[in-house]
């Protein structure tokens, strides 16, 4: 009786190491990503037999990724277009999202730059040319070189409808395609003015205020940040198998989603 117990026990214990196998294909946004690295790592530890491959290209060709059946899940900063839902229609696709974490897009300068705080009005007239100096700001006297993610990024498309309202950004503005590129591009020019994502915020370059708010985790959940938003996910049909797995230890308050803080994004509000 005693050994027939042990037998079952054993078998359980490999039952539940190995619950979840296969390979699970993550492409998108290069906002989510260090959150999806960071919960990967741990993810995997815990289900050996789960491998994880994962790719930053930006919200929409993550989206395009999983309707193509490339991917089993899609990052994205930015809600699905009526366009994609369209398409994922006809090829059979049903995406659902979820919600993984919360950011604030944030405009950010150079150090040196002397300018702390920013009206979103004054953000349109600087992306849509209409500001072209800093001394217009109470800045040095120096051309304002902007700094715009690429046309397939959700943090674009954002920045676009937050700011923008539907006013299209200079064609002189430097186009680059992760958040990392635009914290690069800054770092080096005093000059420079871009928007990345709360977790990607570094002593390399300087977080403005818009108006009197600061960006911060606290701003983001009470919506004070008027450019907060979420983050997600996107799978096709409810979240299942290895996929599902992944998702529901993002989730969790004490796995995913501590991970989700330690790269400077904001955890879910508990419900």
């Amino acid at each position: 009786m005693k050994k027939t117990l042990l037998m079952t026990l054993a078998a359980l214990g490999t039952m539940t190491a190995t619950a979840y196998a296969g390979t699970v294909t993550v492409n998108g946004s290069t906002t989510v990503l260090p959150a999806m690295q960071q919960v990967t790592e741990s993810f995997m530890a815990a289900n050996p037999d789960v491998t994880v491959t994962i790719s930053g290209s930006g919200s929409g060709n993550g989206i395009k990724a999983l309707l193509d059946g490339l991917a089993n899940i899609a990052m994205s900063s930015r809600d699905i277009k009526g366009s994609e839902k369209e398409l994922a229609a006809k090829k059979g696709i049903n995406p659902v999202r979820t919600a993984v974490a919360v950011d604030a897009l944030v405009p950010v300068v150079n150090p040196k730059n002397p300018i702390n705080e920013l009206s979103l009005d004054q953000l349109k007239d600087i992306y849509t040319g209409k500001i072209t100096n800093w001394k217009e700001l109470g800045g040095a006297d120096a051309n304002i070189v902007v700094v715009s993610r690429d046309t397939s990024s959700g943090t674009y498309e954002t920045w676009e409808e937050m700011v923008m309202k539907k006013a299209k950004v200079m064609p002189k503005a430097l186009l680059q395609a992760s958040n990392g590129a635009v914290e690069q591009v800054v770092a080096k020019n005093p000059n420079a003015i871009g928007y990345v994502g709360l977790g990607y915020l570094a002593p390399s370059i300087k977080g403005l205020h818009i108006g009197k708010v600061a960006a911060s985790a606290e701003t983001a959940l009470s919506k004070e940040w008027p450019l907060s938003r979420e983050l997600y996910v996107f799978t096709n049909g409810e979240p299942a198998g290895a996929s599902g797995a992944l998702i529901k230890y993002i989730l969790d308050p004490a796995k995913g989603q501590k991970a989700v803080k330690e790269v400077g994004f904001v955890p879910l509000a508990k419900k």
